[in-house]
């Protein structure tokens, strides 16, 4: 079966490139049952695909790579937010683990769920990390869904600290919590908290910018389950202050953020969430947030 979607995925990757509309139409048509409408879109998946295929994305692509995105953050005059960078590699044999501390994480800075947590640097299989990063590097990330804007990230591997949760909000999450806030034209409208993440998924639910909790907008699956209410952040105010200065030019992105013992740390810009083939929310919140969103700039 593995083998099966392997060759599925090489064989959407190839018309991706040549033909990322179509791609995107038969993607769309399996996930949904019916062909998104791109000519005059309407909810927010719709119309992520309207800009991705049909507007200039070259922006997209360097605040998507993992490590350019840093030189945004400075001009947005926000370093004080990014995780320090440990270092930044070509290619995944040129890690140099002697000039690590003890604990950090590796990301490769085109791809998703890639990353790599060490906590303890002297007990770490460095082989096996270097050859789940290369394969990582060698994976052209996006083109299987249409998400074009991925393809020219040129891939390497960065390094940062590792940033571990506070001691309240471990009480809350066995690990970090993302607060992945969605912006429309410059604005922050909802946060979506994931807590307790792993590689089998994440508990999340769904706030608005007075954190409120609003389950009724989310479809929960065995991958995004329905967490519990966390506390609203005491540094709520700034966060969306940080999620609105960096997603002012664009009509719709999600500015996903850290917040560790009052202190806040950029995480990554997702403009495609999903690829864009969200069924994580009900129709309802896909309509009501589709109609936030203003084209016409």
């Amino acid at each position: 079966m593995s083998s099966v979607k392997s060759i599925v995925k090489s064989i959407a990757s190839v018309l991706g490139r040549k033909c990322p509309g179509l791609v995107v139409r038969i993607r769309f048509l399996l996930r949904f049952h019916r062909f998104p409408n791109l000519r005059h879109p309407k909810d927010l998946n719709e119309k992520i695909q309207y800009l991705s295929l049909k507007t200039d994305t070259s922006l997209w692509t360097e605040l998507t790579d993992k490590f350019k995105v840093r030189g945004y953050i400075r001009r947005c005059g926000l370093e004080d937010t990014l995780v320090p960078l440990l270092g930044h590699w070509s290619r995944a044999c040129d890690i140099d683990f002697d000039s690590l501390p003890s604990k950090f994480v590796l990301k490769c800075t085109h791809g998703s769920g890639d990353c790599i947590i060490v906590r303890d640097k002297s007990r770490c299989d460095r082989e096996g990390i270097v050859r789940e990063m290369q394969s990582a590097l060698d994976t052209c990330y996006g083109l299987s869904e249409g998400n074009i804007h991925y393809s020219r990230i040129v891939p390497s591997v960065v390094a940062e600290s590792l940033v571990e949760n506070d001691a309240e909000s471990a009480v809350h999450s066995s690990s970090l919590i993302d607060y992945k806030v969605w912006c429309f034209n410059g604005k922050a409208y909802y946060i979506w908290a994931c807590t307790d993440r792993s590689r089998e998924g994440a508990k999340v639910l769904l706030y608005d910018t007075d954190w409120n909790v609003h389950p009724e907008y989310s479809v929960f699956t065995k991958h995004y389950m329905r967490g519990t209410v966390i506390p609203k952040p005491a540094n709520l105010d700034r966060m969306l202050e940080i999620a609105e200065t960096l997603a002012r030019p664009f009509p719709v992105v999600r500015v996903d953020l850290y917040n560790v013992a009052g202190k806040v740390y950029f995480g990554e810009m997702t403009f495609t969430s999903l690829g864009g083939y969200m069924d994580f929310y009900t129709d309802d919140f896909l309509e009501m947030t589709g109609s936030m969103i203003n084209l016409d700039q």
